[in-house]
């Protein structure tokens, strides 16, 4: 895995700001049901790893999303801040965030089976289906 090192962003308002030690090289998109209604469209997101520094912690709402993920966001302007594994504290963060101060490039698409017939990306990437994501994070009984 090829990392940037210390890329920083934020929300909308400036009330949370997110700084990440390492950043994928590649952002993926996220076509399930939950991703699109949370964002009106697939989740564009770049992983960041585990260390994460939030500055206006205070200004955080977490949402529990499922048995093995959350949801970040801004109380105050609403902005999207992250997508974390529990398990591993791994953070996905809207590519967005960062503004035009990253420019990785576009890999993978998960949940390629759920995706709406109503829109599709050109660039040729990597895909998993909802069974393969299952199987790769879900708790397992």
């Amino acid at each position: 895995m090829n990392n940037l090192v210390s890329a920083k962003g934020s929300c909308l308002c400036g009330a949370v700001t997110l700084t990440t030690k390492t950043m994928e090289q590649q952002f993926a998109a996220c076509h399930c049901g939950m991703c699109r209604r949370w964002g009106g469209g697939p989740f564009l997101a770049v992983s960041c790893g585990a260390s994460v520094q939030i500055e206006g912690e205070d200004s955080v709402t977490v949402f529990n999303s499922s048995e093995w993920a959350e949801r970040g966001f801004c109380n105050k302007c609403g902005t999207h801040l992250f997508y974390r594994l529990k398990g591993s504290q791994e953070y996905q963060i809207p590519l967005g965030i960062f503004g035009n101060s990253v420019t990785p490039e576009f890999g993978l698409q998960v949940f390629i089976d759920k995706k709406p017939i109503n829109y599709t990306f050109a660039d040729k990437t990597k895909t998993m289906t909802e069974a393969q994501i299952y199987e790769l994070y879900a708790p397992k009984s």
